[in-house]
């Protein structure tokens, strides 16, 4: 049996193994001769690309069902029931994050010379950044062109929602909440909670008999619910940089990285079938939730259309055209290898959530290795927000205007810098871009009041800026597979060998799991030192 997987090894270093699978995508299905008929050729692409299909046809039901189930009179707890299947999907996906995120950093940042590790963590920071900017010119750009906040009537208002403002925070607080998370003070707690900053307002009288009273609003650390995701992911790659260190002692626990890592894998592939149907009672549940949508385009539609367009342009057009650029590949059949993890990105609204199925799609269909994809995704899902930032850069501007506050251009850097550093620590779950859209408007002196407009559009927004999300997280490793195929042809495979793909780097692992390829000895290969 392990010489006939060896041989099947073999075959795959000369590109040529698996030729009669279907991939999950089919963009590296190999060609047929011109006399195969077309039931059959048909027949291959459907089981090629069945679980892509499944999933547009869930979000297209989910459409159609919620459209249909609108006109029927439900109550609270009936419409909580239509949407039980989707919530039941989002719990699966959140419930292999932290192993996912911790295993894959861990075994990723142990198994990748730490030189490469500089080269892949330096390249991925500056594509972050890069696109991150330009996202945020978008936004700015976007919202003085279509002037979404110029209202002739009058400011419009949206009841009910004015509670749940977040309160706002001085800006170098949310820095230092932002450090601070960096380094949690308990791991275990940072699984489901995180540090946050509160004020309390402490009265002094005055001395030497000055009867003033000053009034101080002093800043105490609380914590609030939610993953800290930034400190786990620290962590975990400095744990795997220092198992690496350690050598032969080191190999056993970095082994053990390595399985978890895998076992974790294959139920991602398990969930991913499930997942069409979670979509579709997802959508259909969100539809039915809504709350006259005619009277809220009436009166946001212009700053929703802001949002959305700005999004289609940074999504189809400048993150493909710097893919292009780049590798020379066609970025839209690299699109079309991730559409069931965007898919799954509009219907959680949540970019951490999404990261299981990223990951399984960037490799399975787009070529990318485990090493980059393992180690690289859970960073960008922590740290690449191009669509939280574009869209607080538009909310930004749209509140400005609304208050007829004309913004200088020192303002306006200053809301293109606060949005993309302030995008790093947004939380990567469901209107996690709102929470830290306060710190913009208190670097520019807006009022934060105005966020409960935000809000109310915030579920159709945020599921388009969570799509950007973890789009610009698959092409970066995209790219990054590029560079280090192109850094191991320069350099003779010497230094870079260990997180490229056996053989053909570029073609796609088959489905199946992967604890079979490990008694062929490739994931021996791959862990040693």
């Amino acid at each position: 049996m392990a010489e006939k997987i060896d041989m099947e090894e073999g075959k795959a270093s000369n590109g040529e193994a698996h030729l009669d699978e279907p991939l999950a995508n089919g963009l590296n299905s190999p060609k047929k001769s011109s006399t195969e008929p077309l039931s059959e050729r048909v027949k291959r692409i459907v089981l090629a690309n069945l679980l892509v299909i499944l999933t547009v046809a869930g979000v297209i039901i989910g459409v159609f069902i919620g459209l249909g189930v609108r006109n029927v009179a439900l109550t609270r707890t009936q419409i909580l029931y239509i949407g039980f299947p989707g919530e039941l999907l989002i719990r699966l996906l959140k419930m292999i994050i932290i192993p996912l995120v911790v295993c894959s950093l861990v075994s990723g940042a142990a198994s990748i010379d730490p030189k490469a590790l500089g080269k892949l963590g330096g390249w991925a920071m500056l594509f972050f950044l890069v696109t991150t900017l330009i996202a945020s010119s978008i936004g700015v750009v976007m919202a003085f062109i279509l002037t979404p906040g110029a209202v002739t009537v009058g400011k419009p208002t949206v009841q009910g929602l004015d509670g749940d403002v977040p309160v706002a925070k001085e800006v170098i607080d949310s820095f230092l909440d932002l450090i601070r998370n960096i380094f949690p003070s308990n791991l275990v707690s940072a699984a489901f909670q995180s540090y946050a900053t509160s004020y309390k307002l402490v009265t002094r009288n005055g001395t030497d008999g000055n009867p003033n009273i000053t009034v101080e609003k002093v800043p105490f650390g609380t914590d609030q619910d939610g993953m800290n995701i930034l400190g786990l992911v620290v962590f975990a790659i400095v744990f795997g940089v220092a198992l690496r260190k350690l050598g032969e002692e080191g190999e056993i626990l970095i082994k053990f990285f390595n399985s978890f890592n895998e076992a974790t894998m294959v139920l991602v592939s398990w969930i991913m079938w499930y997942a069409p149907l979670g979509i579709m009672f997802l959508v259909a549940g969100k539809i039915v939730e809504m709350e006259d949508v005619g009277t809220l385009f009436a009166s946001l539609g212009k700053y929703i259309a802001c949002c959305i367009i700005g999004h289609a342009i940074h999504g189809l057009l400048v993150l493909p055209a710097i893919y292009f650029i780049i590798t020379r590949k066609n970025p839209y059949t690299f699109l079309w290898g991730i559409f069931t993890a965007l898919a799954t990105a509009f219907g959680t609204s949540s970019s951490s959530a999404t990261l299981p199925l990223m990951m399984k799609c960037v490799e399975e269909n787009n070529g990318v290795s485990k090493h980059i994809s393992r180690f690289i995704l859970p960073i960008g899902a922590t740290v690449n927000m191009d669509g939280a930032a574009l869209f607080q850069c538009v909310a930004a501007v749209f509140i400005a205007q609304l208050n007829n506050a004309s913004l200088n251009f020192i303002q306006v850097i200053t809301i293109l810098v606060t949005a993309t550093a302030s995008s790093v620590g947004a939380a990567g779950i469901p209107a996690g871009g709102v929470l830290t859209l306060a710190i913009i408007l208190e670097a520019v002196g807006l009022p934060t009041n105005d966020i409960s407009l935000i809000l109310a559009v915030d579920w159709l927004v945020d599921r388009t800026c969570t799509v950007l999300n973890v789009e610009g997280d698959a092409f970066g490793a995209g790219l990054l597979q590029f560079f280090v195929d192109r850094t191991s042809k320069q350099e003779g495979g010497t230094e870079l060998s260990e997180v490229r793909l056996e053989g053909n780097p570029t073609a796609a692992e088959p489905e199946h799991s992967p604890l079979i390829e490990k008694r062929g000895g490739r994931e021996e290969k791959e862990s040693a030192m």
